[in-house]
């Protein structure tokens, strides 16, 4: 009997200490610490309590419903989700839910990602100050530090499609270029609610940043407006792509038409001929004549040559 396969479950939740460097956490935080919480959001469905968050991490959107980056600021609290375009190698869609106090971060993940770029951010050991602004702006950097090649592997798609419509492969063409089209679109919303979220931050309504997380946070907008103005590069590109595709598309059927034009125009005095004979009156020499059909024969191929030479010598093709 074949053994099934034990599914790896992680444990309830993770809490670091937020200082210098992330430190795990093992029992409860003392006081005046500033604790990230990681969970999922089958565990924040689970109304859990933790010291600190008692009245608010019921608030705390959940990965599973995360549609749009966005920021949201109350009273006790700011909360909001991130979604981005990429997913995971298993194909699941790459999204947080947050939450933020003064003392606390809370971070709801269910691709697993999250937990990835802490465990990176524990080996890199990032210089970082004990407050939630400060590894929230980290935890951004994290998230677009990869953007750019993601960018670049659109570019180069661009390129090998320019490339084959150069070298007149267009079959294909318009579906390859509507998916790329789609995850340029879906790069560009994204930096754009991004850019809405970084403001939203910068605007400090609950003040929970100090100066020094405000000119942080405006490095990432910078950022992010680079990116977003690299998406927009590409977008250019895609509809110059289109062009050049209609373009070929354009001088094959120019080419149709030019060659139904030259038969059409050899043929015309063909069809002259054969109407004219076509009438069948009795006074018509030709029709009792014993070469009459041999004749018409030989005069309708030299019209035809005739034709050919002077469209040769007009270079009509």
């Amino acid at each position: 009997m074949a053994l099934k396969k034990k599914r790896f479950r992680r444990p309830l939740m993770y809490q670091y200490r937020i200082g210098s460097n992330l430190t795990p956490l093992s029992g409860k935080p003392e006081p005046d610490t500033c604790v990230l919480t990681l969970l999922s959001s089958e565990e924040l469905d689970q109304n859990l309590q933790l010291p600190g968050l008692e009245q608010v991490l019921r608030h705390t959107p959940t990965a599973r419903d995360a549609r749009v980056c966005k920021a949201e600021p109350h009273r006790n609290y700011l909360c909001g989700t991130i979604v981005t375009p990429r997913h995971t190698k298993e194909k699941a869609p790459i999204a947080f839910g947050y939450l933020m106090t003064p003392s606390h971060v809370v971070l709801c993940d269910d691709a697993g990602v999250a937990h990835a770029m802490i465990q990176r951010l524990i080996r890199e050991n990032p210089q970082m100050e004990k407050s939630p602004g400060s590894f929230f702006y980290t935890f951004l950097e994290l998230i677009i530090a990869k953007d750019m090649h993601h960018l670049q592997e659109l570019e180069d798609k661009l390129d090998q499609l320019e490339d084959q419509v150069l070298a007149g492969q267009l079959e294909g063409f318009n579906p390859q270029m509507t998916a790329i089209r789609k995850e340029i679109s879906n790069w560009i919303r994204y930096y754009t609610q991004q850019d809405d979220m970084v403001c939203e931050f910068q605007e400090n309504e609950n003040e929970y940043f100090n100066e020094h997380e405000l000119r942080l946070f405006h490095m990432v907008e910078k950022r992010i407006g680079r990116l977003k103005d690299e998406a927009q590069m590409l977008r250019e590109y895609g509809l110059q792509v289109r062009e050049l595709f209609q373009a070929e598309i354009d001088i094959r059927q120019n080419n149709i038409m030019k060659i139904l034009t030259i038969v059409t125009t050899i043929f015309l005095p063909l069809s002259l001929v054969a109407g004219w004979y076509g009438m069948n009156f009795s006074n018509m020499p030709e029709l009792t004549w014993k070469y009459g059909y041999p004749a018409v024969i030989g005069i309708s191929i030299l019209v035809v040559l005739i034709c050919l030479w002077v469209m040769k010598k007009k270079k009509f093709w």
